[in-house]
């Protein structure tokens, strides 16, 4: 599928980046996953209908649109512009208005990442690289949290993987590297066109 019509197809509007800058140094100006990159990472990464994803950073939506279309699972995003999280709830209604799907499905919050209190449930977490790593590791901290009072099998998902998050997540954290994608024909030209994805096993299972 062409990439504009996936926007189309889930009856939304996630085309364009952040106009501006945030006011902290600490978060980055938005900007939406390709769908072409979407595309690559669930051929190789798969979620099921039990999954519960958090997109950090989520913008106007598109990664939990898609998600939750293609997986039926259930998808949270964590947006703190007030501008984009007000497209994103758009979004969400004219989704609706086209999918017969469970509202309960999907979440969208205005707050800061690190704010954002992580259900017992989420298991999956993606992030664009959308601040820095004082932040990332602030999250990461609240999510061993959350495993520590629920215990549970949990991903993180990196595109462009800054090499900050990298070394924090391989030499202070008990994650473990999964998987790598690469993104066919950008990869060559830009190391960043890659998704890592690092998981902390249940030692329980």
């Amino acid at each position: 599928m062409k990439q504009k019509d996936y926007d189309k197809l889930l009856n939304v509007k996630t085309e364009g980046d952040q106009k501006g800058f945030s006011k902290s140094l600490h978060y980055h100006r938005y900007e939406a996953t390709p769908y072409r990159a979407l595309e690559e990472l669930f051929n190789n990464y798969q979620l099921r209908i039990s999954d519960r994803i958090v997109d950090f950073g989520c913008g106007k939506g598109r990664l939990i649109f898609y998600i939750n279309h293609f997986f039926n699972a259930t998808v949270t995003g964590i947006e703190m512009s007030e501008r984009l999280y007000q497209e994103a709830v758009e979004n969400r209604i004219n989704y609706f208005k086209k999918y017969n799907k469970r509202h309960d499905q999907i979440h969208l919050h205005c707050c800061l990442a690190e704010d954002y209190r992580i259900d017992p449930s989420d298991n999956r977490f993606y992030f664009f690289n959308p601040f820095s790593i004082q932040v990332f590791m602030n999250i990461v901290n609240n999510i061993l949290v959350s495993v520590e009072d629920s215990e549970r099998e949990v991903d993180l998902v990196l595109y462009y993987p800054s090499e900050d998050y990298i070394y924090f997540l391989e030499n202070d954290t008990s994650f473990e590297l999964k998987e790598e994608v690469i993104l066919p024909g950008l990869y060559e030209d830009n190391a960043n066109e890659r998704f890592l994805i690092y998981r902390l096993a249940y030692l329980g299972a």
